[in-house]
């Protein structure tokens, strides 16, 4: 029976069930006689939320935070930051403080024009609530 797999080799769909090999199938195509497996796929997480994961980490929050805001491994931000190599700027002289809103909450914050002064800061999207992000400088 033919199996519909393309030949990494030569892209032939000529490609037949050859075998198991450590728990894996092994196929082998029926023109260049390759014999190949199929590597596994895994779950695959949204570039959004790779790219979300690593706007944090350059703003200071924690691995372990991020893995709690996002619902992804404080394990995957260390290879995703490791992979892209992201540096740290080298001289911080503020701390990040967040807070997560809903829409609502975010909206009472603007109205507040007191909120607004003195301070730099950023508001992201996470999920359905938003994420606002402001340094303070560290105390000498």
């Amino acid at each position: 029976m033919a199996a519909t797999l393309k030949c990494p080799k030569c892209d032939s769909l000529e490609t037949v069930k050859n075998g198991i090999i450590k728990d894996r199938q092994r196929f082998r195509c029926k023109k260049c006689d390759y014999n190949f497996t199929v590597d596994k796929l895994g779950k695959g997480i949204s570039s959004y939320y790779v790219i979300k994961a690593l706007q944090l980490y350059i703003e200071g929050v924690s691995y372990r935070e991020i893995e709690r805001l996002l619902g992804v491994s404080h394990v995957s931000v260390m290879n995703w930051v490791k992979k892209y190599q992201i540096k740290m700027p080298d001289r911080i002289t503020h701390h990040a403080t967040y807070k997560v809103m809903n829409h609502k909450e975010l909206a009472e914050f603007y109205a507040d024009r007191k909120n607004l002064e003195g301070m730099g800061m950023i508001v992201t999207e996470l999920g359905d609530k938003f994420m606002m992000i402001k340094w303070e400088r560290f105390k000498d």
